[in-house]
């Protein structure tokens, strides 16, 4: 009998796996199949289906693992830039996370879907408000500009189309907002 510890540490090693290649597979085509985010991710079907019973659970949970891990990710975005440079790493993220997020259309009206992305704002405010408390810390924005006004201003990033010419007018739209928020 194989022992219960190493089973559940397979369970979530497929789990992560499934759900690291259902991203890149949505980002590429909001309709690729189970079938084939299971192949890819070197699973059956039976593994995949056990872990997200439909295409709805597996597109929630993406979205969900999604923003936890750019949530997540701000501790080491600003160890690794400075704080107006972490900004907007952290912002031309998110916009590609978005656009992929808009991609995948009618999968994410449901009100189960709407559930999982309105929980998913306060963390994103909390993760951009500390963006913000460090460029104001290092002297690069003005005090006291409002999470919630930034994330609402920058919006316009993820409606540029994922395009060499799209990503040009994301930095452009970008640079004016950080205009902006200097002191």
């Amino acid at each position: 009998m194989a022992d219960p510890a190493h089973q559940r540490s397979d369970a979530l090693k497929n789990r992560e796996a499934i759900l690291q290649v259902a991203h890149e597979a949505l980002a590429e085509s909001p309709d690729a199949s189970l079938n084939s985010i299971a192949k890819r991710a070197g699973v059956g079907a039976g593994t995949l289906y056990r872990h997200f019973p439909t295409r709805e659970a597996l597109i929630l949970e993406v979205h969900r693992n999604g923003v936890d891990r750019l949530v997540a990710a701000v501790p080491d975005v600003l160890a690794a830039h400075a704080p107006l440079d972490a900004l907007r790493v952290w912002f031309t993220t998110l916009a590609g996370y978005v656009r992929i997020k808009h991609g995948l259309g009618e999968a994410l009206h449901s009100a189960a879907a709407q559930e999982v992305v309105s929980a998913s704002w306060p963390p994103v405010t909390a993760a951009v408000a500390q963006l913000l408390d460090a460029c104001e810390q290092a002297g690069d924005v003005r005090p006291g500009i409002d999470a919630v006004d930034v994330i609402l201003l920058l919006s316009c990033l993820w409606r540029t189309p994922d395009t060499p010419e799209g990503a040009a007018q994301a930095e452009r739209l970008l640079e004016l907002a950080i205009d902006g928020f200097r002191p």
